[in-house]
Order: C-alpha cells, then sequence, then structure tokens
C-alpha cells in the first residue's frame, strides 16, 4: 500500500452512513485516505472502549478486499453499500484476522472465518476497525464487568455506559463509527443505546445469523445494530440478516409475518411503571409520552405483570445454565480467569435440575403467550430503556442488584420472542441521556424503524455525544408505515367484522385489524335473504348511495386464497372504494343475491341494523 498522510479521525467523527457514500461517491474521496485514521500506533492514546484496534497489517490486508469487491461490480459503488464504512464488532464476534475473547483473555482464540453477520457487512464493502469491550461473556447490563476496565458512559465518566455491549455503544455515540455489532440477550444492545443517546435495534430472533458468536444463551441471544439513526441501523440490519442455514437457530421470515401498523398507530404502556426512585427518568419518559401522543399515537395501560414475571425467569431460573455451558470448560479448567460477579452468577446452574428447567420453560411459554396475546391489538409497546442510571463506583457497591434492575424493560423480549427498537428520548436534567423503547411482535423490525426514524425526526435531538445535528434533510427522507408487503387489505362488512360470527376466518389466518372506516358514498347495503349466519350484501350505485362502515384487516398474501375459497355465493371480493379515495379490496354481491333482500342502508352499518332489530 502506498504511504498516505496520516488524517486526523476528527475530520469524520460523527458521519452516517449517507456522509461517508457521499465522500466515496460524489467527492472523490479513496478508502485509504479516510481509513488511515484508524489504525492505531505507539502514540494512539489509550480507550479501554476497544480490546483490539486496527494496525497496518490489517487496514493493507481489507482494503485489498475492498479493490476486489469493487471489480467484481464493475465499479459500480452502488452495488457495494458500505463501501469503505468503518464499524466496530463486540469481542465475542468472530472477525477473520482478530482474535475473539469475549473479554476474557484466558479463553481467546483465532477464527478460521468471519462470523455470517460480519461476513455479509464486509461483502458489502464495510471495514472492520476494531473490537469492542463487554461485561465478560455478554454477562451483565452495566459495562463493568472487564478485566479492560468499566467502559465510561460517553457523557459524564462517571457513569455507566451499560453493557454488555459497552465498547460498541460507546465508539458510535462518540462517533469513532458509523455503526457496530453487539449482542442482546436480555437487554445488552438497549441498555447502552438508552444510556449513550443512540439508536440500539434488537431484531427478531434468527433474522441475523449467531453463527460465529460466543453464545451467553444461545436459545435467546440476538445480534444487535447500534447507530446514530434509526435509518442507519435499518440499513445495516438489512445487509447484515438473513437466513442462514449454518446457524441452527436462524430462521427465514413466515410469508404472513409482517402486519401493517393501526391509523392512528396503537401504544401499550405498562399499568405500573418503576424507576427506583429516579425521578429524573420518570419525568423524561412522561415527557416522551406526551411527544407520542402529540404526534397522533393513541397510548392505552396494560398489564405488566406477566412482562415482569417473565422478565425475572432469566436470572431467576435455569437459563443460567445455558451460560454456565458457554465457560464450562473455562470454569473447570482456570475458574480465576472468570469476572467473580460473572463466575458467581453462572454458577448458579448449580441450583437448577433437568424437572426444574422444565417447569420453568412451561411457565416461559405460558408467559410468553399472554404477552403475544396481549400485544396482538397493538401496533408497539412503549418503556424507558432502562428505569435508572448508576455511577460506576454505585455498581461496583452493589453488582448484581443495580444490574438486574436495568433490565427491569429488557429481559423478557427474547423469552416472548419480540423485536425492539430503543431510541434516544431526551436529556434528564443532570445532562444524561433518556431512552426509550418500542417492543413490536416478532418481524415487526422494519414497521418499527419506520416509525422510530420519523420519531427520531421529530424529536431533533444531536447524534450521539457528538453534538452533531440531524440532517435537516432526514425528515423529508424517511418513509411512511406502509401496508406490509406480504399481505393484502381487505374491507369487512358484515358477519366477519370483529366479533362477528365469521370473524374466526380472518383471525386464524393471522390477519389483523387496521381500522374502522367508511365506504365511499356510492353504495347500499342490504340484508340478505336465507343466510347462515345473517349476512349483507353491500352494491355500489350510480346514485343514491350512502357511507356504509366497513373494517379493514390485513389478510397474509399466502393465505388469502384460502380464505376467498370459504366465501358463498352470491358474495364475492371485489374493489371498493373508501371514503377518503383509497382502493381496497372488499366484500361485494352479486345483482341475483339481491332477489327478497331488504335495504338497509339507512343504518348506516351492519352492527346498527343488528342491534335495531334486537330493540
Amino acid at each position: 500500500m502506498p504511504a498516505v498522510a496520516q488524517p486526523q479521525l476528527s475530520s469524520v467523527l460523527g458521519w452516517t452512513l449517507a456522509d461517508w457514500q457521499r465522500a466515496y461517491r460524489e467527492q472523490g474521496a479513496r478508502p485509504a485516505e479516510l481509513l488511515a485514521a484508524y489504525v492505531a500506533g505507539p502514540d494512539t492514546p489509550a480507550d479501554n472502549a476497544w480490546i483490539a484496534r486496527l494496525d497496518d497489517a490489517g487496514l493493507a490486508r481489507q482494503l485489498g478486499e475492498l479493490e476486489a469487491l469493487l471489480a467484481a461490480a464493475g465499479g459500480d459503488l452502488a452495488r457495494l453499500p458500505l463501501y469503505g464504512v468503518p464499524f466496530a464488532v463486540k469481542d465475542n464476534i468472530d472477525a477473520r484476522g482478530w482474535p475473539t475473547t469475549a473479554a476474557c483473555p484466558a479463553f481467546a482464540y483465532s477464527p478460521d472465518a468471519d462470523a455470517t453477520v460480519v461476513a455479509r457487512l464486509r461483502a458489502a464493502g464495510a471495514v472492520l476497525v476494531g473490537k469492542t469491550n463487554l461485561d465478560q461473556f455478554a454477562t451483565g447490563l452495566v459495562g463493568t464487568r472487564s478485566p479492560h476496565g468499566a467502559v465510561p458512559n460517553s457523557f459524564d465518566p462517571a457513569y455507566v455506559s451499560g453493557g454488555s455491549s459497552s465498547g460498541s455503544a460507546v465508539v458510535v455515540a462518540r462517533g469513532l463509527v458509523p455503526f457496530s455489532l453487539g449482542t442482546d440477550t436480555a437487554g445488552s444492545g438497549r441498555v447502552p443505546a438508552g444510556f449513550n443517546n443512540i439508536v440500539g435495534l434488537k431484531p427478531t430472533r434468527g433474522w441475523l445469523s449467531n453463527r460465529g458468536v460466543v453464545p451467553a444463551c444461545r436459545t435467546l441471544d440476538c445480534v444487535s445494530v447500534f447507530a446514530l439513526t434509526v435509518a442507519d441501523a435499518a440499513a445495516v440490519a438489512e445487509v447484515a440478516g438473513g437466513y442462514d442455514a449454518g446457524d441452527a437457530y436462524a430462521r427465514a421470515e413466515p410469508p404472513a409475518a409482517r402486519a401493517a401498523w393501526h391509523t392512528p398507530p396503537r401504544f401499550a404502556v405498562p399499568d405500573t411503571l418503576e424507576f427506583f426512585g429516579d425521578a429524573q427518568a420518570q419525568a423524561c419518559f412522561e415527557a416522551a409520552l406526551a411527544a407520542l401522543r402529540e404526534q397522533g399515537v393513541t397510548i392505552e395501560t396494560i398489564d405488566y405483570a406477566p412482562f415482569a414475571e417473565l422478565a425475572a425467569l432469566l436470572y431467576q431460573g435455569p437459563w443460567v445454565a445455558e451460560r454456565f455451558a458457554a465457560v464450562q470448560s473455562l470454569w473447570r479448567d482456570t475458574p480465576d480467569a472468570l469476572d467473580p460477579v460473572v463466575r458467581g452468577i453462572v454458577e448458579q446452574a448449580a441450583n437448577f435440575d433437568a424437572t426444574q428447567t422444565f417447569q420453568a420453560e412451561y411457565r416461559r411459554a405460558e408467559l410468553a403467550r399472554q404477552i403475544q396475546q396481549t400485544l396482538a391489538d397493538f401496533d408497539a409497546l412503549v418503556v424507558p430503556t432502562s428505569p435508572s442510571i448508576y455511577t460506576i463506583a454505585q455498581l461496583r457497591d452493589e453488582p448484581v442488584l443495580l444490574n438486574s434492575r436495568l433490565g427491569t424493560y429488557t429481559n423478557f423480549a427474547n423469552f416472548a420472542d419480540l423485536s425492539a427498537l430503543a431510541l434516544p428520548a431526551g436529556m434528564r436534567g443532570d445532562g444524561l441521556p433518556a431512552g426509550i423503547t418500542l417492543i413490536g411482535a416478532a418481524w415487526q423490525d422494519r414497521a418499527l424503524a419506520a416509525f422510530g426514524a420519523r420519531w427520531q425526526a421529530q424529536a431533533g435531538l444531536p447524534l450521539g455525544a457528538t453534538g452533531r445535528a440531524l440532517p435537516a434533510s432526514y425528515e423529508a427522507a424517511v418513509k411512511p408505515v406502509e401496508p406490509a408487503t406480504n399481505t393484502i387489505r381487505v374491507a369487512v362488512v358484515g358477519a366477519h367484522l370483529t366479533g362477528m360470527p365469521l370473524n374466526h376466518q380472518l383471525s386464524s389466518r393471522g390477519a389483523r385489524l387496521i381500522e374502522q372506516t367508511h365506504t365511499a358514498a356510492g353504495y347500499r347495503l342490504y340484508a340478505l335473504a336465507n343466510t347462515t349466519p345473517p349476512k349483507p350484501g353491500l352494491v355500489r350505485v350510480a346514485e343514491g348511495g350512502a357511507p356504509i362502515i366497513v373494517e379493514l384487516w390485513d389478510v397474509p398474501s399466502a393465505l388469502f386464497g384460502s380464505f376467498v375459497a370459504e366465501i358463498p355465493a352470491p358474495l364475492g371480493i371485489g374493489t371498493l372504494e373508501l371514503a377518503d379515495g383509497r382502493s381496497v379490496k372488499g366484500f361485494i354481491c352479486e345483482p341475483c343475491g339481491l332477489e327478497g333482500a331488504r335495504d338497509i342502508t339507512s343504518f348506516g352499518g351492519w352492527r346498527a341494523f343488528l342491534a335495531a332489530q334486537t330493540r
């Protein structure tokens, strides 16, 4: 590699993906010039956010690989969306050419290959510039359980940065890289985001492969993404994600998995909120709820008891045995290599036998089902990312109790198979960040990101700890939440309405109620004769019509055909016009079906007609 002048890292601090792409595509910058600033030399200041940093040989090797990628792409930078973009990974994720330590030097090994997620990012042109510090073996939410020392908060070094993905969050918050990878089992990809004013995307389990990741709890682990903006986090997840047959816990997205959001969005919030006496955290969350309501979101309280009970199972139940399984050989051969707090946690595995494990799993499944049913009518659950924040000194005095408090609103998510997005939500009175987390059903990642991007645009907060403002063009680039691409929106008018006899034909297919609205004025409604159960018929007319109440449901495309097959003559599916001008599929009636039917248009809808018959 030809010698280049050593640039200052300050010149690229706080750059987003768009900044890096603009530098290469429009300004003619070269990776060798911009990335040389990441090479650590003997004069590089100590920084325990990193465990390993880029050297000259590593940069030269990756620049050569990058040249080969660009040649294979025919020189088209658009085919390499992360061309020359620096990133970091938590040091429990394998990267070829870098040791993996999980913050335990005695555990270190040199992997032969990249973890799947790292390989996909590199294939898109990204350049790895370092591996980051963590709570040892990803056991903790604090960032203090490392032989390399506690990683300080980006805003106040007296406070914890959050963990276990402490280093990955901090290097993004400080603007050193535009994105990084962490892992999230109990909240490790969300709590550090909240404590450092950045975005933390915890994807649906199995979307991002865990192959090449040192497990914490293998059945629950997720690779997570930190970024300065929601748009960047979502873009990175799209590159890194996708089914990996080499990961036994990877999952392909089911055809009917995504659901569109209600209009306006409906969020749940816990009926009881615990802040452990932190009035500033409580005030920030209440302000965030007020801001959501101003944006038109409907917010309703739900019973939080099942969530809290499920969260407690993670560390009070037999899942600590999964953590022990990951370190068993090290514990047997060199137990002193383990952080004392981490060692104490994993040794709790001895308290549980196989029978207790199955009993706990049965309870987990029951609670997860309750939670999923509770959230079924909502687009997301909104919670504080953390109920409070503590100093490093406080964590040293109470390492287990205070750590457990930080997981109050995170520990249940992977247990219940939920997706989550941690978002910046303002600054506390003491100058520390506060965050909220949106939690949705599995495979709601993209809908969460679409809403989260709008939230970030309207919040107008600086990016991480960089002091940089969100670009003015960001809000204009945010796309609205659109109907899921793998569903068909259907207007129902009668026996398929909520609570009606045939509604099960929708609910059993995973269809989701989106809203109640009206047709355009050009329709008439009839009560059909001799139908069981009783059904109405909707007919479009040239004149004399009226708006008719309908419900809009999103039906999974893969199951739409079987739904239509159950519709008896004289009914069928056609295209309806709604009062606001939209066109959707919906129930219509053949003219022959109106023989003997009663015109009930004046009632305005099927429910009103039925109610009148019982008076």
